[in-house]
């Protein structure tokens, strides 16, 4: 077969979107596609389906609050059959459409899984080798499992059993306290699940700040869910007791999701016997054990490279398994490109998409091209308050030792979120101490995941907080409660930074 321009494994957020940014520039494009759905993990695993279930469970909340509205809405509860339904039928759409691109965007698609044969020939399933004069590799990542006794044997669910649940589980154990656990542990607990959550970090959401992760662990809590934080999680195992049939509603998989033949039947019974699961942990120096029906590893996710033989093709890997690469995603073999989660640095769609695209640029030699700009990266926590920040903050400037100003301002005080009963958090804004150019903005509260695209085009602008000051903010709306932080820097600042604005 005659050699490929570029040629991409793996049809995700990162490898369609450098497939169709290569081929609308000409080039002759190859995607190598093995997973059983073509789509990616966003549409068919992670962002759209957990999204699809979580607002359902939102309004189900509301539903249930009723009473403070002045409202009678007897009995809501979680219908789940009719939930899964729905969320099947939305991801199947879209999962639809990203077949039909893969299939008709003007490169050829090959429905198998690639290993490097040497630098520019990857080798199909069935013995097949393609060439290309340059590849990238966007083979996405898979749940991970630390070393904790007793995990890896036990059986246990992913976020791919959670978002394919047609019942309301009696009681789940959550291991983690990232995005993913956090988001998925509301939603267990507002449709109905008792829920322990256990994390190791010192608090839930470690990538953010204490103050903002601290709002929502108040919010799980208020909501019911028995959270630890600061655990060293000492072991786990499943627990004996048996069903009245003889078996238990618990996959058998490992702790990585993992069920051989069985995979596409996430809810397979466990053997005779097996009733339950129990951590064991150390938490403010007592050792502590909870049990639950259900165990849910949600303890992060790892890049996904088994099989590709990196090796043959000189590609390099950092500390912790991602793929190293430079500003325009080269890895060491600078032919080879790499994009998506399996080589960070965060597992973002829109950084995923950005990466893709910049690689295929580069591959395809577009001039004058300019690396993704990190200051500009937006992070969105989907639970209730939400919690959204974008640019520098306030931790990263303290530790290079770079001066800044910040303001917040709470929500519990501003009149849209208080008519709202939406109480929990604040905005805070971030910007240098002189002119008042915007540095970044952190939000935990309502919609802030749609507030905060309020900063994307000043800080893309380089815009101070009197540039943003300059525009009418509507009464009443959530997004007016921005103002006034803008409006403590800028007075802090003073009127002469203002006139050379």
């Amino acid at each position: 077969m005659k050699p490929f321009d570029f040629l991409v494994i793996g049809g995700g957020s990162a490898g369609f979107n450098a497939a169709r940014v290569a081929a609308g520039l000409g080039q002759r494009v190859a995607i190598v596609d093995g997973a059983r759905e073509l789509g990616g993990l966003c549409i068919l695993r992670g962002c759209m389906p957990s999204k699809t279930l979580i607002h359902m469970a939102e309004v189900l909340h509301l539903a249930q609050k009723a009473k403070t509205f002045g409202l009678k809405i007897p009995r809501a509860a979680a219908d789940m059959r009719a939930m899964h339904a729905r969320k099947k039928k939305i991801i199947a759409e879209f999962a639809d459409h990203r077949a039909k691109a893969l299939a008709s965007g003007g490169y050829k698609l090959f429905r198998s899984h690639a290993r490097f044969a040497d630098p520019h020939t990857v080798e199909l399933d069935d013995g097949k080798k393609l060439t290309a004069q340059k590849i990238l590799v966007a083979t996405g990542s898979r749940v991970s499992v630390p070393p904790i006794p007793g995990l890896a044997g036990t059986p246990a669910w992913t976020s791919d059993d959670v978002l394919d649940l047609d019942f309301i589980p009696e009681s789940v154990l959550v291991l983690g306290g990232g995005i993913v656990a956090c988001e998925l542990s509301q939603f267990l607990r507002r449709i109905g699940s008792r829920v322990v959550q256990v994390q190791r970090s010192a608090h839930i959401l470690s990538d953010h700040s204490p103050e903002a992760s601290g709002v929502v662990a108040q919010s799980l809590r208020d909501d019911g869910i028995e959270l630890f934080a600061g655990t060293k999680i000492l072991r786990v195992a499943a627990v004996g007791g048996g069903n009245n049939d003889g078996s238990a509603d618990i996959p058998v998989r490992d702790a990585r999701g993992i069920a051989g033949r069985n995979a596409r039947a996430p809810l397979i019974k466990a053997a005779a016997g097996a009733r339950g699961v129990a951590a064991t942990f150390e938490h403010g120096g007592k050792t502590i054990t909870r049990r639950a029906r259900h165990l849910f590893n949600a303890l992060g996710r790892e890049p996904l490279t088994d099989g590709l033989n990196l090796a043959a093709a000189g590609v390099k890997l950092r500390a912790g398994g991602r793929i190293a690469v430079n500003r325009f995603q080269q890895t060491s073999a600078p032919h080879i490109y790499a994009g998506g989660d399996v080589c960070g640095p965060h597992d973002i769609v829109h950084l995923a998409v950005a990466q893709g695209e910049l690689a295929a640029r580069h591959a395809s030699g577009v001039p004058n091209l300019k690396p993704i700009d990190n200051a500009l990266l937006l992070n969105v926590v989907f639970t209730s308050p939400a919690l959204a920040t974008i640019g520098v903050l306030e931790g990263e400037l303290r530790e290079k030792g770079v001066p800044f100003l910040s303001a917040g301002y709470p929500f519990n005080d501003h009149g849209k979120s208080i008519l709202m009963d939406e109480n929990y958090g604040f905005v805070k804004v971030i910007a240098e101490p002189k002119r008042g150019r915007l540095l970044g903005a952190e939000i935990v509260g309502p919609q802030a995941g749609e507030l905060i695209h309020c900063f994307n085009t000043p800080l893309a602008m380089r815009a101070t907080v009197f540039d943003m000051l300059r525009a009418p903010w509507y009464h009443p709306t959530l997004a007016e409660i921005i103002t006034y932080p803008l409006e403590e820097i800028a007075d802090r600042i003073g009127a002469g930074a203002r006139d050379r604005t």
